[in-house]
């Protein structure tokens, strides 16, 4: 039995949509989440990731060992994935963009669905840095969709918002104004007996914060769900989430301070015994058949030390 064993599988999901989305391929639908779900079951022992956090920090995982979590707040996390979830008995923990709650819509979904929406074969892209996207086809406003979140992404916050109202300006008709859950979704989600944690209020990149604009973000965030949720809020997931990119050691020493117990990144892998238990990894392998995404699970729990670096 190797030393990475005993690691723990963090799977992250952000969507889980009830059918197929033809322009955002890597969703989960809730055909796909069930089996996905079932394969978990079957190979793993899945537990809640304050659990799994702690038995990491405790030396006691089971050999396989995998918990289930949730980016940003969408709706269809409480309508399309917790029946599934409570099917299955699993345990999910749920990070919440509080600043999105009751309405609210991040930039990036203004940005599909003004692309969904759009008529015509081209579209003026220079409010966002381009010239102009093909959505002539699908398939083209796939690629159109990938470029502009590739133009905005690392965008100043503010001039990125700008850019993206300007844009989304073109839309045929309003944006959509139920993608993100209520405030009362997420006390929903917490008394069926799953976990909230915080993942700032407006989703911004931290790194490219000044530290008292970071410390807010992570604060408000936690106050905020403790007033909805009234439970203590002690998991944090760092917004995009790669370490030094998105968020540097700064912010995980803030994270400690406003008093979370745990914190997870995007960085791919899994976590070890010697894993910071304040950026431990995730992933999510994307496989469209049960048996190569059980496989991968399988494989990626006994990567070695150099692997998972």
């Amino acid at each position: 039995m190797g030393p990475f064993s005993r690691s723990l599988s963090i799977l992250i999901y952000h969507r889980v949509v009830s059918e197929p989305d033809p322009l955002i391929l890597d969703q989960v639908c809730a055909r796909e989440f069930d089996w996905q779900l079932a394969a978990l079951r079957r190979w793993f022992t899945v537990m809640p990731l304050r659990e799994g956090a702690e038995r990491l920090r405790a030396g006691t995982l089971p050999v396989r060992a995998a918990c289930v979590t949730f980016d940003d707040g969408y709706a269809d996390n409480v309508t399309v994935a917790l029946p599934i979830l409570h099917r299955h008995e699993v345990h999910a923990t749920f990070f919440v963009a509080t600043g999105f709650l009751d309405g609210g819509r991040m930039w990036n979904d203004s940005v599909i669905e003004t692309l969904r929406s759009a008529q015509g074969e081209v579209l003026d892209a220079r409010s966002i840095g381009l010239e102009t996207l093909s959505i002539s086809t699908i398939g083209s406003r796939r690629s159109a969709i990938d470029k502009a979140l590739a133009a905005l992404k690392y965008l100043p916050q503010e001039e990125r918002q700008r850019r993206v109202d300007e844009f989304s300006a073109q839309a045929p008709r309003p944006l959509p104004s139920d993608l993100m859950m209520s405030t009362e979704q997420v006390r929903q989600l917490r008394a069926s007996g799953m976990e909230i944690g915080a993942h700032t209020v407006t989703h911004p990149i931290l790194a490219r914060l000044d530290p008292e604009r970071a410390a807010g973000e992570i604060r408000d965030s936690k106050r905020r769900l403790e007033e909805i949720t009234e439970k203590p809020v002690s998991l944090f997931a760092y917004p995009n989430g790669k370490p030094g990119r998105d968020y540097r050691q700064e912010h995980v020493a803030l994270v400690r301070k406003l008093g979370f117990e745990t914190a997870v990144s995007t960085a791919w892998g899994v976590a070890h015994p010697a894993s910071d238990t304040f950026q431990l990894p995730r992933f999510t392998p994307w496989d469209k058949t049960p048996g190569k995404f059980a496989l991968r699970l399988l494989g990626n729990t006994f990567r070695t030390r150099a692997e998972l670096a």
